[in-house]
């Protein structure tokens, strides 16, 4: 068994409130869960109306897999143009 956790730390280009970061890290994290079968959340930045931060973790047989099922949603939240990458971090367990 391997586990695998994604932590993006996010800079939200046009958030002025927080109900914009909102709007924002719900639509990623929607489209996280939608796509892929890995539980999303925000976890750190809460306060910060343009900062945030989320994870991603999945669990799988195959390491490769896992790592393949990362670097997609790590690219479909690089996608986002309402944010910015700011730091990734990619950890298995």
């Amino acid at each position: 068994m391997h586990i695998a956790a994604l932590v993006v730390d996010l800079e939200i280009t046009n958030g002025r409130t927080l109900k914009d970061k909102r709007q924002v890290v719900r639509s990623l994290l929607d489209r996280i869960r939608g796509r892929f079968n890995v539980a999303a959340a925000e976890v750190g930045q809460n306060d910060s109306v343009r900062y945030a931060q989320l994870a991603a973790v999945a669990v799988s047989n195959e390491r490769v897999h896992l790592d393949r099922m990362m670097a997609k949603v790590a690219d479909l939240i690089e996608s986002e143009p309402r944010a910015a990458v700011i730091g990734r971090d990619l950890e298995f367990l």
